[in-house]
């Protein structure tokens, strides 16, 4: 962790130059699938407005994009729950589609909460089943990933071993659909709370589309190292969640 006389908008700073000098390499082995979202992973830095932010005014998906276009951001990283609400109430994903486009903004990532890694065979099978439809939702607005958290998951310490098994599964049902799944950091699960634990799950997937996504106040909470950073490749690195956290309460008594 940064001594107390580095503040955290050096550490920002800092993760802000690690992923703009980030170079996307080349992975050993078969190719990656091709996803909806062509963007390449060695494109300039840019910042999208992840809906989280704005959470408790219960805005209406199209209202959110008005707003992250008016705030001039490159890119849009909605929740599920904001997309399905939009779909129920008689919205086109096909017209939310081309507003996307026509604002100029891309759908860099969707934030669900599907039960892919529970232990329970019978609710992993259904979380599976809710993958592949939030993933269906997301590449109809023209997106082309979603994060894949530990949710459900989040009291026990599983092998990891098997949980890279899982997730080259559920990397398996993306590549189907075009979306792609991103191995999500959550510091308060007792599993992938570390960023090791994202680096060895990845590696050993055995998938060269295998994604983490890392986020600064998780790091905090897992109680891992910012220099970890460092030793994960930009290539596997889309998206990355930039937000603060408090000095007070202490680390164990923080929430989101």
């Amino acid at each position: 962790m940064p001594s107390q006389k580095t503040s955290r908008r050096d550490v920002i700073r800092g993760i802000a130059a690690i992923a703009a000098a980030s170079v996307a390499g080349n992975v050993a082995g078969s190719p990656a699938p091709e996803y909806s979202d062509q963007t390449s992973s060695n494109s300039a830095m840019r910042f999208s407005f992840n809906t989280a932010t704005v959470r408790g005014s219960k805005r209406r998906l199209d209202e959110l994009v008005g707003i992250t276009a008016a705030a001039e951001y490159d890119g849009i990283e909605p929740w599920i729950d904001e997309i399905r609400r939009y779909q129920q109430a008689g919205g086109s994903l096909k017209d939310m589609n081309k507003r996307l486009a026509d604002q100029g903004l891309t759908v860099v990532n969707a934030i669900g909460f599907s039960r892919w890694l529970v232990q329970d065979k019978q609710q992993r099978r259904q979380g599976l089943e809710t993958m592949r439809r939030d993933m269906d939702l997301v590449r109809q607005i023209g997106g082309g990933r979603i994060a894949a958290p530990p949710a459900g998951a989040t009291k026990e310490s599983l092998d990891l071993s098997v949980v890279a098994e899982r997730y080259a599964a559920l990397l398996e049902i993306g590549a189907s659909i075009g979306v792609q799944p991103q191995l999500e950091l959550w510091g308060s699960s007792k599993t992938l709370c570390r960023l090791g634990e994202l680096a060895y799950v990845a590696a050993e997937s055995g998938r060269p589309d295998a994604a983490l996504l890392a986020d600064v106040f998780h790091i905090y909470k897992g109680g891992s190292s910012f220099v970890g950073l460092g030793y994960l490749p930009g290539s596997a690195m889309h998206v990355f969640h930039m937000n603060d956290y408090p000095a007070k309460p202490p680390r164990a008594e923080l929430n989101d």
